[in-house]
């Protein structure tokens, strides 16, 4: 099972247009372009859905070709996203809108340039504005505690789990970058590990911190030669059927731990989150944070490093004048000598 992973390159299969003709058939070659290119296979699965989407789109409305559809058909495509509702009756987010556009954007500046088409519809296409949101979740370090504590550690998979979330905790990992971290990457010796290839596209080290470390020698021990059967795999982190971890799992099952222990919704994002913000809260410039999280932009460091709502309280009580009442006379005190009437009425001066 050495070097390569059935189980994550299948999850990764190209989505299907359920269409055929000569739009499908492009986004079948821009999907190919981007992979010849080095975009993840994450990316390249993420842009195929969202095209297979549009695809199916058009096709409802008889467009097949390309070069059928023009600027006025993409802005009703930009209504259809917004009026959209997902299952739950939930519109789609305002990013999720934007990343679709995207895709069709990059898809039509491609068939543009290989001269599949004569001009680009998409290129004034007025993008959704982004809102820049605290995350829903806010877990503190007693809560990430109580989160930790929930795993049984007398399974193979619950130390696998507890270990894992260790790692996230102890590193702000995604959840792409967790799963198919490897064997080699690791080196306990010096504390660290390597994320390879991480959303960034490129190669990060990052601590891993003593406590994550005797998590990982334990789980490394007694664990992952179970969950493998001796076989030799190459990814740190296994299912019970000895292969790699699909991102959607773990989703699920540190959402289920979150949900157990705090009551709240969450998953992967709340420990890479709350990580940003102990660092911050105990004194970490934000440009370390900024590293570890490998973040290529200092601004999107700041999405998950609010400061934290007790220590703007601390801050404000120290430097705000009337922040408290200690210093001042009572209000009663502060009326004396203004007569009967110390407030005048309305519209006197």
């Amino acid at each position: 099972m050495m070097g390569r992973s059935p189980g994550r390159i299948a999850r990764l299969t190209v989505s299907r247009c359920k269409v055929g003709g000569p739009l499908a058939e492009a986004i079948s070659d821009h999907l190919a372009a981007i992979a010849a290119r080095g975009l993840s296979p994450y990316t390249v699965a993420e842009r195929s859905y969202m095209l297979a989407r549009f695809a199916s789109w058009a096709d409802e409305r008889g467009v097949t070709d390309p070069a059928a559809v023009s600027p006025q058909m993409l802005e009703a495509y930009q209504r259809h996203l917004f009026y959209q509702r997902k299952r739950d009756g939930q519109p789609l987010s305002f990013a999720s809108q934007y990343s679709h556009l995207v895709a069709v954007k990059a898809f039509f500046s491609w068939a543009t340039r290989a001269g599949l088409i004569g001009s680009n519809p998409a290129s004034e296409i007025d993008m959704p504005k982004l809102d820049r949101h605290l995350p829903k979740t806010l877990l503190s370090p007693a809560e990430i505690e109580q989160v930790l504590a929930v795993p049984d550690l007398d399974s193979p998979v619950g130390l696998r789990d507890r270990t894992m979330m260790e790692v996230l905790w102890a590193t702000g990992m995604r959840r792409g970058e967790i799963c198919p971290l490897r064997l080699a990457d690791l080196d306990l010796e010096r504390g660290t590990l390597t994320i390879r290839r991480s959303k960034s596209r490129r190669d990060r080290v990052v601590p891993v911190g003593e406590r994550a470390t005797i998590w990982l020698d334990r789980y490394l021990a007694d664990a992952r030669p179970v969950l493998t059967g001796g076989e030799p795999v190459e990814f740190v982190f296994v299912s019970r059927h000895g292969i790699d971890l699909s991102p959607d799992h773990l989703t699920v099952r540190v959402g289920r731990y979150i949900k157990t222990a705090t009551g709240k919704t969450g998953s992967c994002h709340a420990f890479r989150h709350a990580m940003a913000t102990a660092m911050l809260t105990g004194g970490a410039d934000v440009r370390f944070v900024q590293e570890i999280l490998g973040h290529a932009l200092l601004s999107t460091t700041a999405i998950y490093t609010h400061v934290s709502i007790d220590q703007l309280k601390a801050v404000h009580a120290a430097c705000h004048p009337d922040a408290t009442n200690t210093r001042h006379r009572s209000p009663t005190s502060d009326m004396a000598g203004l007569g009967d009437n110390p407030i005048p009425e309305e519209g006197t001066r």
